[in-house]
């Protein structure tokens, strides 16, 4: 199974998931991150996800420059991934990974 194909179904299954939960949340997408950013365990965790969507990020504008993309385009994929961290590399892996496919 190619990378892409695998990252479009986690992709789907992930981002529909989080909007469910998000729909019946009974708090804001906020007042979540700072509940958890009150307890240090739980500060731990946020702050783990968000070095991984550091180095994720890193990754993405590595890539788009190998490709020879203007940075730019990544934009859009970096905003997603400061909200919802692993969407915006699932997202990126699977639309750039397909585009590549279709221009061989």
């Amino acid at each position: 199974m190619r990378t892409h194909y695998l990252a479009l179904f986690v992709l789907t299954i992930f981002a529909l998931y989080t909007g469910w939960t998000m729909a019946i949340a009974d708090q804001s997408l906020v007042a979540f991150g700072l509940q958890l950013l009150s307890r240090p365990d739980t500060a731990q965790v946020v702050i783990d996800l968000y070095l991984m969507a550091a180095l994720a990020c890193i990754w993405m504008i590595d890539d788009t420059r190998a490709r020879g993309g203007r940075l730019r385009g990544v934009v859009p994929y970096l905003l997603v991934t400061a909200v919802f961290v692993s969407i915006g590399p699932l997202l990126y892996i699977a639309v750039k990974g397909l585009a590549s496919r279709s221009r061989a």
